[in-house]
């Protein structure tokens, strides 16, 4: 049973997610938040598989609450899913870089939510890679170029080549299948080389391997050159 946390300040929205989540045999609503402060304090006593996380609340916004979630040790299994009204959201970025799984548009069909939510407890790919792709590049190519010491940015040098490789291919949206069709290797050869990018790169999970990629330079969307 997949335990979901719901947070987010509008009642009708939560009744409608929580609604659509608790037909499912496999998924279950454990609690519900209000703002962040709530979603956080949830989070801890409730140590849901996900949670499903408003950017725009009062008094701790989902940002700041999805930072803590995931520097924190005892919730190292908490996937946040971000919520937004608008795909281009200028807050989606920085959710991404502080840990959250992916994100989802409010608007989803259910179906696309049902799939987002299984997806983060597996952890096996992205959320709406191709919008996450699009979204990543949007705010990249708005920066210079990181250098490769810069704090904050990864130090991709503990990689193997392929390591890299793999990596690039990650930021620009490719599953595991698809990995393993361009470099002509098995899908268990291409995870593997995934799953030690994300340890070594101490990444939680694909969607902040994807924002490392282009914090690193190995995808450039707006400094080609």
């Amino acid at each position: 049973m997949i335990r979901v946390l719901l947070a987010d300040d509008q009642v009708l929205v939560r009744a409608g997610f929580r609604a659509l989540l608790d037909m499912q045999d496999d998924l279950t609503v454990v609690g519900e938040a209000d703002d962040g402060e709530a979603a956080l304090r949830l989070a801890r006593e409730l140590l849901p598989d996900v949670v499903l996380m408003d950017i725009r609340m009062p008094r701790m916004d989902g940002l700041e609450a999805t930072r803590r979630i995931a520097a924190d040790p005892a919730l190292t299994e908490v996937r946040v899913v971000v919520l937004t009204t608008f795909e281009l959201d200028e807050y989606v970025f920085e959710a991404l870089r502080s840990g959250a799984a992916g994100f989802l548009v409010k608007d989803t069909e259910p179906t696309e939510l049902l799939r987002a939510v299984r997806v983060a407890v597996a952890g096996d790919a992205l959320l709406s890679p191709g919008v996450t792709r699009r979204l990543i590049g949007e705010f990249a190519a708005r920066s210079k170029a990181p250098e490769a010491t810069a704090a904050g940015v990864a130090d991709v040098s503990v990689l193997t080549e392929r390591e890299r490789e793999v990596l690039a291919l990650v930021g620009m949206g490719l599953s595991n299948e698809d990995i393993a069709r361009r470099l002509v290797v098995s899908p268990l050869t291409a995870k593997t080389h995934v799953s030690r990018a994300m340890v070594k790169l101490g990444a939680r999970d694909r969607a902040q391997l994807v924002v490392l990629a282009y914090e690193s330079g190995l995808v450039r969307p707006g400094w080609l050159g």
